[in-house]
């Protein structure tokens, strides 16, 4: 079946739903110095529902109207009973004396759009979400810190659809709240309580950091000035499970004298193929280096050897991310076999893999305030730079709010900025594919679909996970 991306939205409704129990009154919670590391950029996530089977049966417009308006009205009691335990999601992110952002918890609420798509679940083409998604199917947050879509499709099914200010919260914060949000839809006990104690977070006294963090981050103040942006577009591909596992392989095929190593993770693997993919084509800006960064929680790395700040930090809602990278020369990443490639990827991704890491981040950030920062893997004036975050823990067939398991669910991110950001995430079939979101500029995307076709398959209905 052909795919669409010529389709209408009509927006059919514009209201705000806020907490049905404002817990406290109108307070401000400070951004950790975690936070201040994340730039004002939004974040989508959406999922796609096929039609409820409860309603399989009907054909006329009205009762597809009824239907389509049980879902809303499901997805707004829940909303509003969710924010009572996720009370900065309805707040307002606001600068403070020093210029710095924090958030004011003041239930100004979420803003819910409902539209109406004329085109149905099996012929979006998720394959190209600049034409499907953006600007259609995920809404533009225009005030707030959270903002939702939910759209009714032409089959019957619907598409529900976040955007979230990245300063307030990260992957992992916005998955517990989507999953607490599905819970209350059915009615079920909170398998997770958010925690806001920013104390985790706290930087010590006397601070103090590895030098290596200099490396790593970087004052905004110091940044080189920008190159014309090369323009980047996103793609959505399905990578088969034994693909993963032959690249595992590859990775782990050591020469004689490597093979005490540790195997290498599948992520691992995946993120040299595709650096070392990248780096292999000819490209017409002529790099000379490459750089790949990789996203690392540190909520378990923080609390380790302590079981009650474990318990905290599980639920711990807010920023808890470092950005750790390594360059290397096209020359080599070309050259060399996947398994060196993937040692390299190894090496540099272990230096974040600690406790210590994580609480020097926050004495660096401490000791360059109020002036922000950022990942110095951002900085990067010719784009010849991408960061894989690993959305592994995302909870897609968790996200049932009483009428089935998604069809399909992605984040959408097109960011800004010069380095490209790629995702890999679980399949909503749960059989061991991956489905992996990409924002590029066009020449890499070519080059990957020119060098790596057998690998990144752009996604169909095909893979769409229907009950």
């Amino acid at each position: 079946m052909a795919s669409n991306s010529n389709f209408n939205v009509s927006v059919t409704k514009n209201e705000v739903v806020a907490a049905a129990l404002p817990v406290q009154e109108p307070h401000y919670l400070p951004h950790s110095n975690l936070d201040l590391l994340l730039p004002p950029v939004d974040v989508g996530v959406f999922f796609c529902y096929q039609k409820p089977a409860a309603a399989s049966a009907q054909t006329t417009t009205e009762e597809h109207a009824t239907t389509f308006g049980w879902m809303v009205n499901t997805l707004k009691a829940a909303l509003s009973e969710a924010l009572v335990s996720f009370y900065a999601l309805a707040g307002e992110v606001e600068q403070n004396l020093a210029g710095e952002p924090e958030l004011i918890c003041n239930n100004r609420g979420v803003d819910f759009v409902q539209a109406f798509a004329d085109v149905e679940l099996r012929k979006l083409n998720l394959y190209k979400p600049d034409d499907s998604v953006e600007g259609k199917l995920v809404p533009k947050k225009k005030q707030g810190v959270l903002s939702v879509q939910a759209t009714e499709l032409k089959c019957g099914g619907i598409v529900v659809a976040v955007k979230f200010d990245h300063r307030v919260a990260d992957a992992y914060s916005a998955n517990m709240f989507l999953v607490s949000w599905s819970e209350i839809a059915q009615a079920k006990q909170l398998s997770q309580l958010p925690c806001f104690r920013r104390s985790f977070l706290f930087p010590r006294r006397p601070a103090h950091y590895d030098l290596s963090l200099d490396n790593m981050y970087v004052p905004i103040s110091s940044l080189q000035p920008e190159a014309v942006e090369e323009p980047k577009i996103s793609r959505i591909y399905c990578v088969a499970a034994e693909q993963i596992r032959e690249l595992q392989s590859q990775a782990n095929h050591y020469s004689a004298d490597e093979l005490k190593h540790p195997r290498r993770t599948k992520l691992e693997a995946f993120c040299a193929f595709l650096w070392k993919t990248v780096a292999s084509g000819k490209s017409r800006r002529n790099f000379k280096n490459f750089k790949l960064g990789i996203v690392v929680d540190g909520r378990t790395r923080l609390s380790i050897g302590d079981e009650n700040k474990a318990k905290f930090l599980q639920g711990y809602f807010g920023n808890v991310l470092s950005f750790p990278f390594e360059e290397k020369t096209i020359k080599e990443l070309r050259e060399k076999p996947l398994s060196w490639v993937a040692s390299a990827v190894h090496e540099f991704l272990e230096e974040a893999l600690t406790g210590d890491h994580f609480l020097g981040l926050i004495d660096w950030v401490e000791a360059h305030r109020p002036e922000p920062a950022i990942p110095k893997v951002h900085d990067c004036v010719d784009g010849a730079a991408l960061v894989v975050s690993s959305g592994q823990r995302f909870p897609v067939r968790k996200i049932d709010f009483g009428w089935g398991k998604p069809a399909f669910g992605s984040y959408h991110f097109p960011w800004g900025g010069q380095s490209g950001y790629v995702m890999p995430m679980p399949s909503p079939k749960g059989n061991g594919d991956w489905i992996v979101y990409m924002h590029l500029q066009k020449e890499k995307v070519e080059l990957i679909e020119t060098y790596a076709s057998h690998v990144f398959k752009p996604f169909t209905s095909d893979h769409l996970n229907f009950n």
